[in-house]
């Protein structure tokens, strides 16, 4: 397998260079993931870079290499299928996003529950 020396920017391994496998298109990985040992003998953390360009060609402005970012979110990717369902972040309410409304949420009632009257 062909491999390509690739810089890491952020986070533990900035500065560093590693070489990484390519696939068949001649590009690393879009995640790269390292475990980190844990001091205390706990399980390891995960350190998740990402794939960015590191230049632009000045004619075509297309990229001429890649290096890894450090994403301290460390979210996994995966496919966005129609059927799969959205993210939900941690400080979003179930159902409410912006712009929709109070009370329209998953647990509301259709019409405004029994004790709406209308008079």
């Amino acid at each position: 397998m062909k491999s390509e020396d690739t810089p890491f920017e952020g986070g533990p391994m900035d500065g560093r260079v590693l070489p990484v496998l390519v696939g068949p298109t001649g590009h690393p990985p879009k995640t790269y993931r390292i475990p980190v040992p844990d001091a205390a003998g706990g399980p390891p953390t995960v350190v998740v870079y990402r794939r960015v360009p590191s230049g632009r060609s000045s004619r075509l402005g297309l990229p001429q290499g890649w290096k890894y970012a450090y994403d301290p979110t460390g979210r996994a990717d995966r496919p966005k299928w129609p059927w799969s369902k959205p993210d939900t972040a941690p400080d979003t309410p179930q159902g409410g996003g912006p712009g929709t409304p109070p009370g329209s949420g998953p647990d509301a009632t259709p019409g405004g529950g029994p004790d709406a009257t209308d008079g």
